[in-house]
Parts: C-alpha cells; structure tokens; sequence
C-alpha cells in the first residue's frame, strides 16, 4: 500500500517476464478493448494480436502496470516518447 503525497509512476514490464498465457491474454483484452482503425482492410483478432506482440518485441510497444489504480495496459507509442 502507499503512503499519502507518494507517487505512483507506471511500471513497465518486460513482455518476456509474463507466460505465453498471461501475455496473449493481456494483447487479446487491449486489442479488444481499443477497437483500434486499422484502415480499409479488416484483421482477425490473430493477426491484430500478432501485430501487437511484434510492437512489443521491436519496442515500439511495452507493458505499464499502474500501481494507483491496479491496471496492466499496453503502450504502443512507447518508440516515439523514448
């Protein structure tokens, strides 16, 4: 638990630190969840997954776990802030 006036910054996680279950569920719940445009074409949950975890790999993604509110999210513009 934190103590008042303490700050709370992000986690990042390493993708390689969760098991292939706990991070394919977590790719599947923010792709999911971001109902993200993809443009003109349409792509499977397997293949906007996949897409996700190869941003994960190459870095241009990473995993924040959020100690405030207890949340574990999915950054994808983590290239253009680093």
């Amino acid at each position: 638990m934190s103590e008042p006036g303490e700050s709370l910054e992000p986690v990042e996680i390493a993708y390689v630190a969760l098991s292939s279950e706990a991070l394919q569920g977590l790719i599947e719940a923010f792709v999911l969840r971001e109902g993200t445009d993809y443009g003109e074409r349409e792509f499977t949950l397997e293949q906007k997954s996949a897409q996700v975890l190869a941003q994960l790999r190459q870095g241009e993604a990473r995993i924040l776990y959020d100690p405030a509110s207890e949340t574990v999210t999915i950054d994808i513009a983590a290239r253009a802030r680093t």
